[in-house]
């Protein structure tokens, strides 16, 4: 059952299916929203067809937008949760192409995305909605699903909406000898509003640099801004950042992402939290979370997590 949020709730963490809490969100209400879902839900295929048709650009339309359309950057987007649509929904994507014409081309080079895409896309429609104009969406994937998912991201988000491509580069594990070892993941960046996004790179924090002698002692003391290649170890685990939860994150990657897309006070929104590093990272800059697991080993390192912090609140919606 959905549980009231708004802007002036405590911290909180919710243990829910995500997709049953975020439609009783309001609209616009948090500046970042990160995003590493499970890169593999498990779920079995089901084959189904998608028919290529041609959207009528917004100058050749036959009428007036209608209740379903919403304006973005000037271009009539059809709403997927608009009433009569496809729960899968249809929206305009660039060149005026139908958006499910673009899965139905990618169905066609990977049978297995389609399960996969069923299972995030709806939530990231809500993303979407419940970015503030200002907002940042950083969705953090492997090698397998980032070219999909930056290609549909392109149609939904819209094109000019693309901000970065990040590379978060680590050195650790196993390593093939038949091939390159796979020593990456991808943080794909979107902004809500391409002329009206809030970063701030000036309060990143700063690395060295790789060839200290090629450049000043003043600029060696000071470090460089990170680039979109980040060379970040990952948990340790043996070290002290380390909370057992398997897919946990490091704090010097959710650091850069929110020191940059958002200020003090601003509300960040995770809703595949696991460890809750998301939560941990914004409440040491003085940001407010919501987070969302629906995991029960998931919310239990929360609690333990967060056990020192005031004002976090636990509710069970599952």
């Amino acid at each position: 059952m959905p549980t009231a949020w708004s802007p002036s709730s405590p911290n909180r963490v919710i243990r829910a299916d995500n997709l049953e809490i975020l439609p009783s969100l309001p609209e616009g209400a948090f500046t970042l929203i990160y995003l590493d879902p499970p890169f593999n839900t498990g779920r079995k295929q089901n084959r189904r067809t998608t028919t290529s048709v041609r959207v009528l650009p917004a100058s050749e339309a036959p009428s007036e937008a209608g209740p379903g359309s919403v304006p973005r950057n000037g271009v009539p987007v059809t709403s997927p949760r608009a009433g009569g649509l496809a729960a899968s929904g249809t929206i305009t994507g660039f060149k005026g192409q139908l958006y499910e014409r673009i899965k139905g081309d990618l169905l066609g080079y990977d049978d297995q995305f389609e399960d996969y895409w069923a299972f995030l896309e709806p939530r990231l429609i809500e993303a979407w909605r419940l970015l503030a104009e200002d907002g940042t969406l950083y969705l953090h994937l492997d090698y397998r699903e980032a070219h999909y998912a930056k290609v549909l991201l392109d149609a939904l988000f819209g094109r000019d909406c693309f901000l970065n491509e990040l590379i978060w580069a680590y050195d650790y594990g196993a390593k093939s000898k038949n091939r390159w070892p796979t020593k990456h993941d991808t943080i794909l960046v979107y902004v809500k509003n391409p002329q009206h996004y809030y970063f701030d790179s000036t309060t990143v924090d700063r690395e060295p640099y790789m060839a200290p002698g090629l450049v000043t002692p003043e600029k060696v003391a000071r470090g460089k801004l990170p680039t979109d290649v980040w060379w970040h170890t990952i948990v340790s685990p043996t070290g002290k950042e380390k909370t057992g939860y398997p897919t946990q994150k490091p704090v010097g990657i959710l650091r850069r992402m929110i020191q940059a897309s958002s200020r003090e006070g601003d509300w960040v929104l995770d809703f595949f939290a696991g460890s809750g590093t998301t939560g941990a990272v914004a409440e040491s800059l003085g940001r407010r979370f919501l987070l969302i697991d629906q995991n029960p080993e998931s919310i239990q390192v929360m609690r333990t997590r967060f056990a020192a912090l005031p004002e976090v609140e636990f509710l069970d919606a599952s």
